[in-house]
C-alpha cells in the first residue's frame, strides 16, 4: 500500500539496537508513580550558589547569549576553564585553541569518540561505566573492551595487569573515568602513572572523564591524567559545571586538549548541537572563579551526606563500599539474601519507598554487576535521613 514502509529492517540503527530506554528514565518514572525518594538518578534536589543563578539571570536580561554564542564557546568561559586548570593543577591551556565548550559532558564524550574513532577501533574502558560510553562507542563504530574494577578490601580497584592485557594492536583509545561513576573509586597516583606509561608505550589516545574532580573525600586526591609525563599531547580531558555547581540542567561542559585534538572534537560537535547554553556559559565563567572556600565547602557538605547515607545503608544490612569520590554509593545486596539487582531495584519502591539503580546496567558482563546497587547522596540531609529510616525499616 502506498505510504507504508517496509518492516523487514528495524528503524533503529543496528549499532544502537542493544540500547533501549535508559534505566534512569524507568526508575525515575517508578519514583514518581510510587511517591518514593529518588536516590537513583544523580541530580541534586537543591540549586547551586545563588550568585551564580543570578549571573545567569543577569546574562539573560542583558542579552548575552540569547542568540548563538561562538561555536567553541564564549571567550569568557574558555578563559575561565583555562584559568581553572592552571590554578588547580598547573596545566596551561590556550583558551583560543585548546578549550571547547560542549552541551554537558555527555556531548563531550560523544563528540570525542565520534571524532577520534574509525570503525573497528578498540576502546578500552573501565567497567562498570556510565551508560553513554557504550552507546557513543557503538555510534562511532568502535569496539568496547571492558576492564572490570573489582571489589577489594572495601572499594573497587583496577587490575593494572588486566588493563595492559586488554590493549591490542587494534586499540586506539583508553576511556578513563576518575573519580569513577558508579563505584566512587578515585585512581591513585601510582595507577594513573601506570596508565600514562601504557598510553605512551603503545601510542594511545586517552579520553578522561573528570566531571567529579571536586568531589573527592578523605585522603583521596584528584590528579588529572594530562598532568603526567607524555600525556598532555594525547589526552582529551572532559569537565562539567553540572556536578560541581549543582546546576545539572544547564548542560555546560568542556574539553581541554592539544589544538589538533580540540579541532577534531569541534569538527563533530558543530554537527551535534552546534552551540548551546548561551546565557549559562556566562554564569559558569563566574562560577569557575569562585574562591577555594566554595569548592572546599561543597566537598565537605557532600562528604557529610555520603556518611549519612552510608551509615543508614550499613544499618539496613547492605555491604557498603564507601566512595572516595563522586556522589554515589555502591552496595552489595547479597547480605540481604538478594542477588538480582534489577529485581531488587524494581521492588524497592514498594518495599521501602526508595529508588536506586542496578549497577548491572553499567556492565557488559551483567553477571559481574548483578549483586550491586547504586544510591545517590546528592540530596538534602533530611531526605537522606528519611531514606535511611525507610531502608532500615525494610
Amino acid at each position: 500500500m502506498a505510504g507504508m514502509t517496509s518492516s523487514a529492517r528495524p528503524h533503529l540503527n543496528r549499532r544502537l539496537a542493544e540500547f533501549g530506554t535508559t534505566i534512569f528514565a524507568e526508575m525515575s518514572a517508578l519514583a514518581v508513580s510510587t511517591g518514593s525518594i529518588n536516590l537513583g538518578q544523580g541530580f541534586p534536589d537543591t540549586d547551586g550558589p545563588e550568585e551564580i543563578r543570578e549571573a545567569a539571570v543577569r546574562a539573560l536580561r542583558e542579552g548575552r547569549g540569547n542568540q548563538y554564542p561562538p561555536g567553541p564557546g564564549i571567550p569568557e568561559l574558555r578563559t575561565a576553564v583555562a584559568a581553572h586548570q592552571q590554578r588547580r593543577y598547573g596545566l596551561p591551556y590556550d583558551p583560543d585553541t585548546e578549550v571547547l565548550v560542549t552541551a554537558g559532558a555527555t556531548e563531550a564524550i560523544a563528540a570525542s569518540l565520534l571524532a577520534l574513532l574509525e570503525p573497528g577501533d578498540e576502546v578500552v574502558a573501565l567497567e562498570p561505566y556510565y551508560d553513554s560510553y557504550a552507546a557513543s562507542i557503538a555510534m562511532a563504530g568502535g569496539t568496547r573492551v571492558p576492564v572490570t574494577l573489582r571489589p577489594h578490601e572495601g572499594s573497587f580497584r583496577l587490575d593494572l595487569d588486566e588493563l595492559r592485557a586488554a590493549v591490542t594492536d587494534r586499540t586506539r583509545l583508553l576511556l578513563i573515568n576518575t573519580p569513577h561513576n558508579p563505584t566512587g573509586t578515585v585512581l591513585t597516583r601510582a595507577e594513573l602513572a601506570a596508565i600514562a606509561e601504557l598510553a605512551v608505550e603503545r601510542d594511545l589516545l586517552v579520553v578522561t572523564d573528570e566531571v567529579y574532580e571536586h568531589l573527592v573525600f578523605g585522603d583521596a586526591e584528584h590528579l588529572p591524567l594530562a598532568s603526567f609525563p607524555g600525556m598532555r599531547e594525547r589526552t582529551v580531558t572532559i569537565g562539567s559545571a553540572g556536578k560541581t555547581f549543582s546546576f545539572t540542567g544547564w548542560k555546560v561542559g568542556w574539553v581541554t586538549a592539544a589544538p589538533e585534538l580540540v579541532s577534531a572534537v569541534r569538527s563533530v560537535k558543530q554537527f551535534l548541537t552546534y552551540v548551546s547554553s548561551g546565557p549559562f556559559q556566562y554564569a559558569v565563567a563566574e562560577a569557575l572563579a569562585l574562591p577555594d572556600s566554595y569548592f572546599e565547602g561543597f566537598r565537605r557538605s557532600m562528604q557529610t551526606r555520603r556518611d549519612i547515607l552510608a551509615r543508614g545503608l550499613a544499618e539496613a544490612g547492605f555491604e557498603v563500599f564507601r566512595p572516595a569520590g563522586t556522589y554515589f554509593i555502591t552496595t552489595d545486596i547479597r547480605p540481604l539474601g538478594e542477588k538480582d539487582g534489577f529485581a531488587f531495584c524494581r521492588a524497592l519502591p514498594e518495599r521501602a519507598g526508595v529508588v536506586a539503580i542496578p549497577n548491572a546496567v553499567f556492565y557488559d558482563d551483567r553477571e559481574a554487576g548483578a549483586p550491586f546497587v547504586r544510591f545517590a547522596f546528592c540530596k538534602r540531609e533530611e531526605v537522606l535521613g528519611e531514606a535511611a529510616e525507610r531502608l532500615r525499616a525494610m
